[in-house]
């Protein structure tokens, strides 16, 4: 997500150094480059006239330029209003209010279907954190692609929520139903998939209206394709004036998406984008936050989300193993936990992306792979030790590796590396450990 814009203008404020002054020239130069940047990411020319604008005005009124204020404060001027752009702090962490029904509108492709199961796996998982159970249900009126119904329904069944199918062939009768239903069945929360096309017509807007009016939703959200770009601004300006929405989804956010959608979305529609969508597993799902999305573009990363997503993500007693590992002794053991953890939390590249740009440690995708490969080689290898072997890996020797080596399916070699990639992580254990008891 933000990929690129986040290298474009890493590179741009890079260059501002933190005693540099900040003349009419730098600071034309700098906006400059932002304009280039933004319209690569397919952001409106007027929405980035605007932004930039602002950016200048903020400057001169601050009278940043030749003052011996350090340049970070244009940093933090072009991020500030980054966040306004993107929707400001305001709508970061959006609740719903329960029971609801909720109907969700897009075009065919957008990746509607798979968005319900999406949501309805969020609201369970946020229920059951809470120490409560949720009746969720979802539902499809989605009749001219009967896949769709079927899909949704294999959906609910992973995502673990009820699943109701109406008897009723016309769309807006079919709604009524699955609301009397939802209704009669004490449900608090009902997800209404409604029919896509490949491109916004007069009937399907109108089918959308009757739904509406029957069915009356609490809230009605749109899905966008995250990597349309523009064209997807005029979607939603198209849904929006016939039959209205309270925010947006963006799809597709995982892929090499420009994001110029996310950028102008709230300043051409005055709505919040709610949530993103960052891979095809249920579980790919992450509330919109401005700010954190503001600091991934301009290259500060976004800690705070990969520890929600290692809270969710890695189990309670294997952080804990872990924390222990690291202050007692850091065996083999400890370092097969450790990368089967690494693993819940997704694809090293993709774990890289929330991390600062000055840190140095982007992982492309492809080299992403190879390191993933090594992983998989070292986890056959410890599978081939005796336990013994590895709580005490000084025991290898020659021919115990060798052994190791014709268990796992591959060279000594491989073992070597092993054992010093093993090495340099105990040695950092170490080091942790040592500034724990200083610091205490």
């Amino acid at each position: 997500m933000f990929d690129r814009l986040s290298s474009k203008f890493s590179s741009i404020f890079s260059r501002f150094s933190s005693g540099s002054r900040i003349t009419e020239q730098s600071l034309d130069e700098a906006l400059g480059k932002v304009r280039d940047a933004l319209l690569e990411a397919d952001v409106p020319f007027e929405v980035i006239e605007s932004f930039t604008q602002e950016i200048r005005q903020e400057v001169i009124g601050q009278k940043l330029i030749n003052s011996m204020k350090p340049a970070e404060l244009l940093v933090k001027i072009v991020h500030d209003k980054m966040v306004t752009f993107l929707g400001g702090a305001s709508t970061s962490g959006f609740s719903f209010q329960f029971p609801a029904t909720i109907m969700v509108l897009g075009l065919q492709g957008s990746g509607k279907t798979t968005t319900l199961g999406k949501l309805a796996l969020m609201f369970k998982e946020q229920a059951e954190a809470r120490g409560k159970k949720r009746h969720i249900m979802v539902a499809s009126v989605d009749y001219y692609r009967p896949a769709a119904i079927d899909q949704l329904e294999i959906l609910a069944k992973k995502a673990g929520v009820l699943f109701y199918r109406s008897q009723e062939t016309d769309p807006v009768a079919a709604a009524i139903d699955i609301k009397a239903y939802a209704k009669k069945e004490l449900v608090d929360v009902l997800l209404l998939d409604t029919a896509g096309r490949l491109h916004i017509d007069e009937t399907l807007l109108g089918e959308l209206k009757k739904i509406d009016t029957a069915v009356n939703p609490n809230y009605k959200i749109l899905v966008l394709d995250g990597m349309i770009g523009q064209e997807s601004l005029a979607v939603a300006k198209a849904f929006d004036t016939s039959v209205g929405f309270m925010g947006a989804l963006l799809t597709k956010m995982d892929s090499d998406t420009r994001g110029g959608v996310a950028f102008a979305f709230r300043y051409a529609l005055k709505k919040p984008i709610l949530f993103a969508a960052t891979g095809e597993k249920l579980e790919d799902l992450q509330p919109f936050r401005p700010e954190r999305m503001a600091s991934r573009i301009m290259g500060m990363g976004d800690l705070q989300t990969l520890f929600e997503q290692a809270e969710k993500k890695i189990k309670l007693q294997d952080q804990e193993r872990l924390s222990r590992s690291m202050s007692k002794g850091f065996t083999l053991d400890d370092f097969a936990a450790t990368m089967s953890m690494m693993n819940s939390l997704g694809s090293l590249s993709s774990i890289t992306k929330y991390l600062p740009g000055n840190l140095g440690l982007k992982v492309t995708p492809e080299q992403g792979e190879v390191l993933e490969k090594e992983m998989k080689k070292f986890k056959a290898i410890m599978s081939s030790m005796t336990p013994k072997e590895r709580m005490i890996p000084s025991l290898l020797d020659g021919s115990r590796k060798k052994r190791i080596a014709q268990g796992a399916g591959v060279t000594p070699t491989d073992v070597n590396t092993l054992l010093a990639r093993f090495e340099q992580i105990k040695q950092y254990a170490t080091l942790m450990r040592k500034m724990g008891k200083h610091g205490s």
